[in-house]
Parts: C-alpha cells; structure tokens; sequence
C-alpha cells in the first residue's frame, strides 16, 4: 500500500520536473506580442487613422496580439520603416512596393491586391485642373505649375512622369513639377492655387482621392476635372517582411482575406466604399513579385532619367 508520504513526494518530483522543462511554445508569437503595419500618407493622418482603425481592431481580435498602425510623413518613411525591421506588414502602392523591393534586396514579400466588384485589379493615375479654368489636356498646361504627390507613389509620380515623357512633354513643358507631399495636398494646392494641375489616382470615375475629398466634405463637387488618364496601373499589394515567420505571414493573409465578410462594416470604411459607390472594393486576390516585376523596371528607367537631367 502507497502511503500519502510517498504519493506527496511523487508529487511534488514530479511538479518539480515539470518546472524544470520549457514553457510549451505559442508560435510566432512568442517573438511578436505588437505587430505593426504601415500606411501610406496618401490622405491625412487623422483620416487614415480613423480610416484603419476597424481593420486594426479586427485583426487584433482574429490574432490575439496588439496591432499597431505606423503613418509617415511620406512614403520612403514607411519603406525605410520596412527595410529597418520596425514594423512587419504594410499597405504599399506598386512603386512604393518596388522601390521596398530594392531598398530591401528583395527582403519583402506582396501578398494581397484589392479587387473591384467586377473583379478588375487595377487603377488609373489621373491629372486633375481646376475645371474654371478651362484645360482639357496636357497640352494646356504648357508653361504651368505640374505638382507630383511622391517621389515613391505610383500614381501620383512614377506612372504619370514616365508616360508623359513617353508622350513628348519632359520636364521643359511645365514652370516646374514640385512635390506636394500627398495625394490630397496635391488636389487642395490645385484648388488654392497653388498648382496649375497635380497628379493623383482613381479607381473609377466615382471612386478615387478626388472622390474620396468630396466625400469628406474637403472639395466641393466639380470644382477640379480630370484632364489625363494612365493606362491601368496593377493594384499595390499588402506586403510582408521575407524574413518572417512563415505561420504569421500565413495568419495575416488569410485574415485580410477574411476581413469583408467578418467585418464588412469596418472593410467598407477602410476601403472608401460607400452606398453610392460603383463598383466598389470587393476583397483580394493573391499576387506575386512577378505581377510588379514592370514597375521595377519604370523605377530603373527613373533613376536613368533623374541622372540624365
């Protein structure tokens, strides 16, 4: 017979040896108790923070860890932000997400791309006016004040500054092409005064920054009126740090995945959709570096351009 002297001192070995071995592992994370992911300055901050907000709040409560949302003041802070380990994921555009791509030596990973409702993926860079003073071209813009968003936007530098000298109208064309600092300081400098034009995007002819300023109650409908048209620009991709876990990065993904349907209130206001909306936001598709592979490419023939004066 075992007497209770005997099953105390098993007891207590065995909690002892229990002790002595590691704690069971969480996974990833074990490592990232505050996960953070960036924003581009394409609006103001108060707005973008309000705008995200539902996202972060849903996917703390899908992974079980704190959410951060990091703003810049520009782009290349949050590429920089990427490229120095300080946050984990972000929503990049195409140029942006190249030049991360570069930055990084090829140390970041597109995940997801935005869809439309009619499965389109895709958006347009855009050359806005003032519609009271009568341009309808680039070529009424001659000897005028040309402002770009971005050194590291998409639409609002890249795509319209390589096009436009595709098209015949170098850097001499314009007074000058300053850098406005957003999409929407470019838009409300066009409406001051400031700029003759500014490039920003659009998705469609009701959704796009202009759209969205209109919305906001910042512009007043009909006051600024689109002048030129890019060719289809590939949606930029949420994108990820190559270096890691590859159980986070999965994590993520298949929440932003889920996101419209687990909270479409807060996918709807991250997205810009409304009831009025055509077309609307509707999801993700999954892409690859070789969907962006062309706009590494247009960023080389920048650098080459910059260089040549």
């Amino acid at each position: 017979m075992i007497t209770n002297r005997k099953i105390t001192a098993a007891s207590l070995m065995a909690a002892t040896i229990l002790a002595a071995q590691p704690a069971l592992s969480d996974g990833w994370r074990d490592d990232y108790q505050v996960i953070k992911f960036g924003v581009l300055s394409g609006e103001n901050e108060r707005d973008r923070v309000q705008r995200y907000d539902g996202f972060r709040t849903y996917l703390e409560d899908r992974l079980g860890v704190t959410v951060e949302l990091f703003t810049a003041g520009n782009y290349d802070g949050v590429i920089q932000a990427l490229a120095a380990d300080q946050i984990e994921f972000s929503f990049l555009g195409s140029s942006s997400y190249a030049a991360a791509w570069s930055e990084t030596d090829g140390g970041v990973i597109p995940l997801l791309a935005s869809k439309s409702e009619d499965g389109s993926s895709g958006y347009y860079a855009i050359i806005v006016s003032r519609c009271e003073d009568g341009y309808s071209s680039v070529d009424d813009l001659a000897g005028k004040v040309m402002a770009y968003a971005d050194p590291d936007s998409t639409s609002g530098y890249a795509v319209p500054l390589y096009n436009l000298v595709n098209e015949g109208y170098d850097a001499d064309f314009f007074a000058s092409n300053p850098f406005s600092g957003s999409h929407e300081a470019g838009v409300q400098g066009v409406v001051n005064g400031t700029f003759d034009a500014a490039a920003t995007y659009e998705n469609s002819e009701t959704r796009g920054i202009p759209q969205r300023m209109i919305q906001k109650g910042m512009l007043e409908e009909g006051v600024v009126c689109k002048i030129w048209t890019s060719p289809e620009i590939t949606n930029g991709p949420f994108t990820a740090r190559a270096n890691l876990p590859e159980d986070l990065i999965e994590e993520v993904r298949a929440a932003l995945e889920e996101f419209p349907a687990e909270a479409p209130d807060a996918y709807n206001a991250m997205a810009g959709n409304t009831a009025e909306t055509e077309n609307p936001a509707a999801g993700y598709t999954r892409v690859d570096h070789d969907r962006y592979q062309w706009v590494v490419d247009m960023r080389d023939w920048l650098r080459q351009h910059r260089r040549g004066g």
